[in-house]
């Protein structure tokens, strides 16, 4: 028997689909993650920045009668910082344990609601040229960027995790050194790719296609 679609319904746009709620719970702990991964690398190059800090430290213990060198008060500030890349490696472990569960969840979803069905039927409306041909062009372009989005996000996990068991594995300076590099370009994709996200669901929501929100919380059922 052949799975159903959601969007059979020539009205209704190929973005308004049905979501279990394991996606859905997903979706949003994967969006919290990503916004605490954020908020880690944002506080560590702003405010707790060590070397923005060394100055403030000296005056604040000159105050209490305390003299540092330059070399302590860098020691200080650098602790602080040290503490926040803690929370942002524990968000990291998340974020690879959901990567994990992702793909549990792509098996164990009803069939209709696999990725891989849903570009499948995409594909064959996108080849009907019917009146919807622009829309399911649009579909396919977005849904294969989240393919992108994933392998990006494996990548920003992979690396993370060498960067926090690089040195446990043996690995060189060097090697250590390239894989944190690495770690921080994709990273950064990753948050672009968010801020694009958004913006696309804003200008969506205030457009023709409404719902996508909604439906991601609810599950459009």
């Amino acid at each position: 028997m052949a799975p159903k679609e959601i969007t059979s319904d020539s009205e209704t746009s190929p973005f308004i689909q049905k979501h279990s709620a394991p996606l859905r719970i997903w979706h949003w702990l994967t969006f919290l993650f990503i916004t605490g991964s954020i908020v880690t690398v944002l506080l560590n190059s702003t405010l707790l920045s060590p070397r923005d800090n060394v100055k403030m430290v000296q005056e604040q213990l000159e105050k209490k009668g305390a003299t540092v060198t330059e070399e302590q008060a860098f020691a200080v500030s650098h602790e602080y910082e040290e503490k926040m890349w803690d929370v942002h490696k524990l968000i990291g472990y998340g974020l690879a344990f959901l990567l994990l569960a992702r793909v549990v969840i792509e098996f164990t979803q009803p069939e209709e609601e696999k990725m891989r069905n849903r570009l499948k039927i995409a594909t064959i409306r996108y080849k009907e040229n019917g009146s919807q041909k622009f829309d399911y062009r649009h579909y396919l372009r977005v849904k294969r960027s989240y393919m992108l989005f994933f392998l990006l996000l494996f990548c920003m996990a992979l690396t993370g995790l060498g960067i926090a068991f690089g040195r446990d594995l043996g690995l060189s300076r060097g090697i250590h050194g390239f894989i944190k590099e690495v770690h921080e370009i994709v990273q950064y994709l990753v948050y672009a790719f968010i801020v694009i996200h958004l913006a696309g669901v804003i200008i969506a929501e205030n457009g023709k296609i409404k719902g996508i929100v909604s439906g991601m919380i609810n599950g459009n059922s």
